[in-house]
């Protein structure tokens, strides 16, 4: 086990409503992020997986960083705000980036929880789950980013599963 059961932070469930339910399934994948790289300097965080991939844990904080700004930020609330790392000339500089510097770990970390605070705040005070944004001149709703973050979260930490234990043999939820 990764954690004892009594140590883990994220619910059994139980959400009561659509709402409740999405965010709070959100907000464990979230949980789930960090609690992967929890405990780990900046080279473990910058480590790659197997050549050629660009793929780390510190590259997956990045990217998600990204992700929770592009869809709550330039999607749902309209704001046209730069990108943290990415660069017309780097579409995957989240990842090519993460270097194993104790400074720039902590900058993705804050740029991460900036970025969670913004879609937490948004999405509590949206009038309800079909608030709508524009993604590629189509509407996209509240609801289908919710659900979209919950996948996106869960696909990339079965990723730091594999680069945790790959790091420090430890495995688990």
């Amino acid at each position: 086990m990764f954690l004892h059961p009594d140590d883990d932070p994220r619910t059994d469930g139980g959400f009561d409503g659509e709402r409740a339910t999405l965010l709070g399934y959100l907000d464990d994948q979230r949980l789930t992020l960090e609690m992967k790289c929890a405990g780990l300097d900046a080279d473990a965080l910058a480590r790659r997986s197997v050549e050629p991939s660009n793929l780390s844990l510190l590259g997956l904080v990045r990217h998600l960083t990204e992700v929770e700004r592009a869809w709550f930020r330039r999607v749902l609330a309209g704001q046209d705000v730069p990108w943290h790392y990415r660069t017309d000339a780097d579409h995957d500089a989240d990842f090519n980036g993460a270097e194993p510097d104790p400074e720039a770990v902590a900058r993705a970390w804050e740029n991460w929880r900036a970025e969670v605070a913004f879609a937490e705040r948004f999405a509590a005070e949206a009038p309800d789950l079909s608030v709508t944004g524009t993604h590629h001149g189509k509407p996209v709703s509240l609801r289908e980013v919710l659900v979209h973050m919950i996948e996106e979260y869960a696909r990339h930490n079965g990723h730091a599963d594999f680069l945790r234990e790959r790091i420090d043999g430890r495995v688990g939820e």
